[in-house]
Formats: structure tokens, sequence, C-alpha cells
């Protein structure tokens, strides 16, 4: 054979692998469906993921610059305690609220208005110089940075199933770690170099690019691109007494309970009506009171018992959102494939160790960094195991999953602006120590550990 057969032997075999292939079946629709379906869930996903790491540069923002605040407007530590009061409290509103409006009116949609309301209120907030003429508009756009979470949740819960949710959330979870993170160190840097009215203005304009990014980059549910929508129970059981012939411990799926045209407060009703999502809620309220009770009171701890500047009082407590960013990843994996889909026990699991770090915290002295940042990267670390968040979706399944969350959320920033006000008073009028505030955030874990196994899903 010489070299011109051998050329024309392989070109006959290529094309006829290449006329194989042509006439080879497409895929069935069943395995597109798939295929699709898998493409859309993590665009959605890494969409929102993406997303929230802007969403702290106009909520928390105010951390950072608490001190600087504080110094340059004379104001106690009862004002601050009212400014965070009111962002929180605003947002524990939003959170009542805005799930519900998202699963009426559509998710992306609500979470692109509420994003550019928070910008401007962020700029309103920056040309403040009274108590009052901070707390206001910074209460205002707690309402509506709120818009973030619980719409995102309940479009992510439209997306996933129960068994892969404890991953997914800890992906988001990993997403609001970094979001603090970043936050941190761009506020931060954006207060020392051009004052504290800077980090209300310039950093909060990242979200803007962010959000229309988002909403052209995800849609709501599959079915808004020709894909079968998930099914939509939950956990929740029904008030009513079983019909006869039926196992009375037979768990009854949200959808039976609720019709198709539920009313505006159908699903409030039905949520607080189940005692295990109120002693969540109650659960999560406590996580809230450390949560955010480490982040408004670390700063200023280290600021005036170190005596450190603005910087290294940064330095120290960035220790906090790394230890926040962390942790959701091995808490999903944990309760979703070790647990089986459990999420009490991670919850519990999250509130001895955390509460462990905070009686450590009140031991060290502030003037020790390099241990007083090891703790709070601790307790960090270990509130971010907690999985409540991802437990209340279980319970109110895909339909209710944005209502769920917001209702959740909110009641816990109800207990994060009680908390505010709370050591404020503490610090200022009673003129306990330091130390007082971190033990009674021990306490708080402690309680929280007991609801949550009683809850035992």
């Amino acid at each position: 054979m010489n070299l011109f057969d051998v050329g024309e032997y392989y070109a006959s075999r290529t094309n006829q692998t290449y006329i194989q292939l042509r006439n080879m079946s497409p895929l069935r629709p069943e395995e597109q469906a798939r295929t699709q379906m898998r493409r859309w869930r993590h665009r959605v996903l890494f969409s929102f993921a993406v997303f929230y790491l802007f969403v702290y540069m106009g909520r928390f923002n105010h951390w950072p610059a608490g001190p600087v605040i504080r110094e340059d407007l004379g104001f106690t530590h009862v004002d601050i305690g009212i400014i965070n009061a009111c962002l929180l409290w605003g947002f524990a509103i939003g959170d009542f609220v805005h799930g519900r409006l998202a699963e009426s009116y559509g998710y992306r949609f609500w979470i692109l208005i509420g994003t550019l309301v928070s910008v401007a209120l962020n700029w309103i907030t920056s040309f403040g110089s009274t108590l009052w003429t901070i707390a206001i508009p910074w209460g205002l756009n707690g309402f509506a940075n709120a818009v973030v979470w619980s719409p995102g949740i309940g479009m992510l819960a439209q997306w996933w199933q129960r068994g892969q949710r404890g991953r997914i959330m800890g992906i988001v979870g990993v997403a609001a770690g970094s979001a603090m993170l970043v936050m941190w160190l761009i506020t931060g840097w954006t207060v020392a170099e051009f004052g504290w009215r800077a980090a209300f203005r310039y950093p909060p304009l990242l979200m803007v690019p962010a959000v229309i990014a988002l909403f052209f980059m995800v849609r709501d549910r599959p079915s808004d691109v020709g894909l079968k929508d998930q099914e939509q129970s939950g956990f929740i059981e029904a008030k009513s007494e079983p019909a006869s012939g039926t196992d009375p411990q037979s768990e009854t799926r949200l959808e039976t309970i609720v019709p198709d045209n539920d009313g505006p407060l159908t699903a409030y009703r039905v949520l607080f009506s189940d005692w295990r999502f109120v002693a969540t809620s109650h659960v999560k309220g406590l996580e809230n009171v450390v949560r955010y009770g480490l982040t408004t009171w670390a700063p200023l701890y280290y600021f005036e018992e170190a005596g450190l500047s603005i910087q290294t009082t940064a330095l120290v407590t960035i220790a906090l959102p790394v230890g926040y960013l962390t942790a959701p990843l091995a808490s999903g994996w944990i309760s979703d494939i070790a647990l089986g889909g459990r999420r009490s026990p991670m919850i519990a699991i999250s509130a001895v160790v955390s509460a462990a770090a905070l009686v450590g915290l009140a031991l060290v002295p502030a003037t020790n960094l390099y241990a007083g940042a090891g703790l709070l990267f601790v307790g960090a670390f270990a509130m971010s195991l907690s999985m409540s968040s991802t437990l209340v979706v279980d319970l109110a399944g895909p339909r209710y999953a944005a209502t769920a969350s917001g209702v959740l959320d909110g009641h816990g920033y109800v207990y994060a602006g009680a908390q505010a006000i709370i050591f404020a008073l503490v610090l200022d009028t009673v003129g306990a120590p330091w130390q007082t505030v971190f033990l009674a955030m021990a306490a708080a874990r402690i309680l929280s550990a007991i609801i949550a196994w009683r809850v035992r899903l």
C-alpha cells in the first residue's frame, strides 16, 4: 500500500465516522432538560453569590466607620447603639415583607429595585451631622437593603432540592462572609483615606453594576426558561385532625395545606402555626445577638480598651469576616452528607463552640491582640456553622421559602437591634465592664443550643 492509498484509507474512515456522528440521534428530551437545568442552576447560584459580594458595601459599612463617627461627632455608646438599632430594625421590617412581595411580583425585579434605593439612601446618610439625620435614613436603608436576602433565598429554593440546599446555602454563606471581608477592607481603607462620609458614598456604588448584571443573568424559576419547576412542598405539619384511616404520625406537606389561590397572609399563618418554625426564629434571634453584637462592639472594644488606631483596629477585627467566610461550606457538606440533611445538630455545635470563644474574649485582656484575633476568628467561624436559614427553607419548601427566610431573618434583626441598645446602656448607663457584654453573648449561645436540640430536624 503506497502513501496515496494510506491517505485514501484514513480519509474514508474519517468520513464514515463523520457520517455516523451526524446520523446519531440527539439527546433524549429528559437528558436535554437535565443538562439545561444543571447549567441554569449554577448560573443562578453563582450569579447571586457574586452579586452578594457587594451587598455589604451599603449595609454594614458603618461598622468600620463607627469609631471615627463617634470621635468626629462626639457620639456616646448609646448614640452608636441607636444608629445600629435603626439599621437592624429597619432590616427586620423589610425582611418580614420583602419575601412575600417577591413571591408575588418577582424575585430578581424586587432585588433590583431595593438595591438601587439602598444606594441612594447611603448617599443621603452621608450628609448627616446629628444623631437623627444619620439614624433615620440609615434605618430606611436597612428596610431597602433587606430586599436582597429573602428574595434571593426564595429564588435559589426554586432551583435546588432539599438534599442539596445545605451545600447551596454554604456557598451563599461563603459569599456573605466574603462580602463582609471585602466591605471591611474597602470601607476601612476608604475611612482612613477620605473620612467616614466617603464610606457611605463611594463603596455602595459598586452595588449598581452588580445588581444590573444579576437581573439579566438569572431567572426566578425553571419554568421561566421552559424547564419543570421543583416540587413546592415543605415539612410543616397541618394543624387539622388527620382524616380517618390515616396515620396521625404521617407528615403533611405544605402544598396540601394551602390552596393555589392563597391570600397574602396565608403563608404567615401557616408558618407561625408550626412550633418548630417559631423556635428556630428565636434561635436565629439569639444568634444575631452575637453575630451583630461582635461586629458592632468588637471594633469599639479594641479601639478604646487597647488604644489602637483605626487601621490596627480594622486589622484585628478582620478576623470576624474571615471566620464568617470559612465555615459555611464545611457546615453545608456536613449537614447534607454526614448528617443526612439534619440541621439541628449543626446549630447546637455552632452555639457551644462560639460560647466557649466568647468566654475566652471575656477573660483575655484587650491588649493581647493575637489571642483576641484568634478568639474572634473561632467565634465567627462557629457562628457560621449554624444551619438555621437552611432549616426554615426545609420546613416551608420552595413555595414559601422567601417568606420563611424573610420572617426568620427579620426575627433575627429584631434581636440584633435590641442588643445594640441593651449593650449600649450596659456600657454607658450602668458602667459595666466590657467583659459583661461578652459573657451575656455566651449565655445567649448556650440558650440557642438548648432550643435547637429540641427542634431535632
